[in-house]
């Protein structure tokens, strides 16, 4: 693909949106930056780009004029359904995503993890499985770098492990991932796609090039994930944990078992490993068929299974304060997230849950806040959403924002109870990213009295 002297628009100015800037401008295109938000706001992001791009169309300039671009790169959280976006698609002009452009200039297989839950803890134990097994690894993706940044890199290493989106997947044609897992799939993100079958295609779309010589990953327990098996032309392992499958992983008694088409045949005991959590073990069974298929060790693999953890705001354990359990699960941005959260719990739960509203149906969780829940904070833009269809469910109380919320379930709390952040929702009415609100909520428990709460 040549770039130089083409006049690009790169459209958001994120990590992705300087990550772009930084490719694109040593290989001679004209760059323009656009962004919604205002100069002020940016800040530091702008010296990093400033002497890479021939212009910034931000704030009140925002869209630019497009008569001039020959080539429009989108940043993962722009929807390419915006008006003017599809004004420009409709007038012919090229647009793409940063995972297309990147696609285009790869010369190394990439191993791709996608799935509405559990794909960064997936795709960061893929890196270490395989690099404690001798193999030159790097991950990124939409788990910290953008492939984009890790091209510059890439003759350094055997593998890219990346974790993918369905938004870049929408963007991405060229994409073709030699070993790929789709580990999930329930609704999620109905604010940005039009149904949920279009949500379920765009998760589909990960496998959409790859032939006889690739390997797909799929959970043969879930009902949209599972059929793909039948339609695809790459090889498939599955991973169950409710049967035993031909090729792949599945549960039995103490041990996870794994069958390759090579022949290798190696259990697991669930003893040894440390990551908790029932759904963690889907997890795990994927990334060992990635793993193994792609030349790790066993041992290896038994040794990181015996201390990976897991990653910050996943149902992180973090303080005991008078017998109460405290829990960060920050990421768990959707229905089907805060499901299996609660179902690691026979406790009484002090659920935290809300923020801005994802075009979900909250419904689902009712049987399970009816069982567990002993009372709800909900805190955002969507807490009269969700308490006026869970709320009759379990006491109830609306917070004004997380620190509060954090209060009032310390003082709702007993010895032996579990207090669980798990919001359902996304975090960008009240904060940069999951990732701040999990530290909010952490700084919070932090801040509590190790004494039992006053109770008015």
């Amino acid at each position: 693909m040549k770039l130089a002297g083409k006049k690009i628009l790169v459209v958001g100015l994120g990590q992705t949106g300087v990550g772009l800037c930084k490719f694109l401008s040593p290989r001679g295109a004209q760059i323009t930056v656009t962004d919604a938000a205002p100069a002020a706001a940016l800040g530091p992001v702008l010296g990093e780009i400033r002497n890479l791009v021939a212009g910034l169309a931000l704030g009140p300039a925002y869209p630019p004029e497009l008569e001039a671009i020959d080539l429009i790169i989108l940043s993962p959280g722009v929807p390419p359904e915006l008006p003017w976006l599809q004004q420009a698609v409709a007038a012919g002009m090229p647009l793409i995503g940063e995972l297309e452009l990147a696609s285009r200039f790869l010369q190394v297989p990439v191993v791709a993890i996608s799935g509405t839950n559990g794909k960064t803890t997936t795709t960061a134990l893929v890196g270490e499985l395989l690099r404690a097994s001798g193999q030159r690894i790097r991950v990124g993706g939409n788990i910290g770098t953008p492939l984009i940044e890790l091209l510059q890199y890439q003759e350094q290493f055997d593998y890219l492990v990346i974790e993918v989106s369905s938004f870049q997947l929408d963007t991405a044609w060229s994409f073709k991932p030699h070993a790929a897992a789709l580990l999930n799939i329930s609704a999620d993100h109905l604010d940005r796609y039009a149904n949920f079958a279009a949500y379920v295609n765009s998760k589909a779309s990960l496998f959409r090039l790859q032939g006889p010589e690739d390997l797909a990953v799929l959970n043969a327990d879930d009902p949209l994930v599972a059929p793909l098996a039948a339609r695809l032309r790459s090889r498939v392992c599955q991973f169950s944990l409710q049967q035993p499958v031909k090729t792949g992983a599945w549960r039995r008694g103490g041990a996870l078992c794994i069958r390759l088409a090579s022949g290798l045949e190696v259990q697991f005991p669930v003893a040894d490993i440390k990551l908790a959590g029932q759904h963690n073990l889907e997890n795990i069974m994927a990334a060992l068929l990635l793993a193994l298929n792609l030349g790790a060790s066993p041992q290896a693999c038994r040794e990181v299974l015996a201390r990976f953890t897991g990653l910050p705001h996943r149902l992180e354990w973090v303080a005991t304060l008078s017998g109460v359990r405290f829990f960060d699960d920050s990421k768990g941005t959707n229905v089907a997230a805060v499901t299996s959260s609660l179902a690691n719990f026979t406790e009484p739960v002090i659920l935290i849950a809300g923020g801005r509203d994802k075009g979900g149906d909250y419904s689902p969780l009712a049987p399970l806040v009816q069982e567990r829940v002993k009372a709800m904070i909900l805190i955002g833009e969507a807490r009269d959403q969700i308490a006026a269809t869970l709320g009759h469910l379990t006491h109830t109380r609306l917070a004004h924002d997380l620190p509060q919320a954090v209060q009032w379930a310390w003082e709702e709390s007993q010895p032996g109870d579990v207090i669980l952040l798990s919001p359902a929702c996304s975090s960008f009415d009240m904060f940069t990213d999951y990732a701040e609100r999990g530290q909010v909520f952490q700084a919070a428990v932090q801040g509590l009295s190790n004494g039992r709460p006053s109770r008015a």
